[in-house]
């Protein structure tokens, strides 16, 4: 009897351990040209787009695939075999990953609404390269209670080297920076710059860029209210950056989410509150580039940032025209004084240059962004492997996760873990098992939701991840 039960038991447990699932696509978006393929891309195959073991068969209007087994929980999402062309919603908007569960002989059905592609940006005349896209036309930014069309660059290599992770430069006016057929007086030509750069040697950078709200503009990049030009929104905008963009961003993107390799660009009042940015949020942000900055714009900012202490390993990159109407260079070396009073050094933490060729416009900016983002990423030249190394060693999963989260190292013995939230804060977990030499379960039910970060120690040094608690 007791050898009976064992081999029941025995036969459950591998059922479960070698659970297949087949995914049904019942219909598919319009959109969809007859002659594509459908792949399926998950953490199941490294998220591989055009993986030839993971082409969809068809069969009429409908498509099927039964997965290889495994355990847990899987995230995926269909393309027609590159992240160009990776489904969206009915309007062709980013969607969040898809999700399942392995559990023996399931069957899913699901349907293909439509694809980002089938979107277009700036129109016929658009002069953004290929490797810009939108983000969204309409993220939601709860904080705000507003939806906001947002962009994205991939570098050149995005879709061939899928080991590679990228450092995130976040950038406001959106509308400018890429293409000139959404832009107020001309581009920055982020796309064209660093396509050369990387063309050139460059390891490559993803830039996001969140379009200004319009009327709205002054509102949001500003947390100080001015008698004549409004203002007040700027912490709920900055909110939204860090709470609601970046967890999506490092979660959907192949990204370095630690503040070494995340920074923020912006002009004028873009500059402003880019300002702000990085001293309210100081373990978040670690580069700042800052152009023609509207420092004018309120006295307050430089009382908060006397209030704040020095923060390791920040870099800010100040430049305006000599000329600039409003004192804006003034303003600008008052800033850098408050900053040195605090103990930033001047020749490796901050750079002020005054050009007496500048002028408050996007091709002064576009002229000078190369040189900016040069600097700021120079410390990031020279220890590409390394965070390569130490990002590709330490796996967090499931990302988003609810209940539980287990982190693995590939080829290090975990010593210990800690837990960040957004703000820098050490988290009390209430649970933490060691399941084997190399690897941890922390149980999060008690977490609310939101981005957080991993610290593991491990015999080979000190490691830094990021994943989201989505209840």
């Amino acid at each position: 009897m007791k050898k009976f039960i064992f081999s029941i038991m025995f036969m459950l447990a591998n059922t479960l351990l070698f659970a297949q699932v087949t995914i049904n696509v019942t219909s598919v978006s319009s959109t969809t040209p007859s002659n594509d393929d459908i792949y399926i891309a998950g953490n199941f195959n490294n998220w591989n787009p055009n993986n030839s073991s993971y082409k969809l068969t068809k069969s009429g209007n409908s498509y099927s695939i039964i997965l290889p087994s495994g355990t847990g929980e899987a995230a995926y999402k269909f393309t027609r075999g590159s992240w160009a062309t990776v489904e969206g919603d009915a309007l062709g908007n980013v969607i969040q990953n898809r999700t399942f569960t392995y559990s023996s002989n399931a069957i899913i059905n699901v349907s293909i609404l439509g694809w980002e592609d089938k979107k277009t940006g700036g129109g016929n005349n658009s002069t953004a390269l290929s490797n810009v896209k939108l983000l969204s036309n309409n993220f939601y930014m709860p904080q705000l209670n507003k939806n906001r069309r947002i962009w994205i660059y991939l570098p050149n290599d995005y879709e061939t080297n899928l080991n590679k992770k990228y450092p995130v430069l976040y950038m406001h006016d959106g509308q400018n920076c890429f293409d000139k057929t959404t832009a107020f007086a001309g581009e920055w030509g982020i796309d064209e710059t660093l396509n050369y750069k990387e063309k050139n040697g460059d390891k490559g950078c993803i830039v996001v860029a969140i379009d200004n709200g319009g009327a709205s503009r002054l509102d949001e990049y500003s947390p100080y209210v001015n008698s004549q030009y409004g203002g007040g929104k700027g912490d709920d905008y900055v909110d939204f950056l860090v709470l609601t963009l970046k967890p999506y961003i490092d979660s959907a993107y192949r990204t370095f989410p630690d503040k070494n390799n995340t920074a923020m660009s912006g002009s004028s009042m873009g500059g402003l509150i880019t300002m702000y940015a990085l001293f309210k949020y100081p373990n978040i942000y670690g580069k700042a580039g800052i152009f023609s900055p509207a420092f004018w714009f309120s006295n307050q900012l430089y009382t908060y940032i006397i209030t704040k202490s020095k923060s390791n390993n920040q870099k800010f990159y100040f430049v305006c025209g000599q000329n600039e109407g409003g004192n804006m260079a003034n303003w600008q070396d008052s800033m850098n004084a408050v900053l040195q009073s605090k103990g930033y050094d001047k020749t490796t933490e901050l750079k002020n240059l005054k050009k007496p060729e500048g002028t408050h416009s996007e091709s002064f900016w576009n002229a000078e962004f190369g040189a900016c983002y040069d600097w700021l990423f120079e410390d990031l030249k020279q220890n590409v492997k390394k965070n390569e190394k130490i990002n590709n060693d330490i796996i967090v999963y499931p990302n988003p996760a609810k209940n539980r989260v287990f982190i693995s190292s590939l080829s290090s013995k975990i010593e210990s873990v800690f837990l960040y939230d957004y703000s820098g804060k050490l988290v009390e977990l209430e649970s933490v098992n060691r399941l084997q030499e190399n690897q941890f379960q922390i149980d999060i039910q008690h977490l609310n939701q939101g981005y957080y970060l991993v610290k593991v120690n491990t015999d080979k040094g000190e490691f830094t991840k990021s994943f989201i608690v989505n209840k």
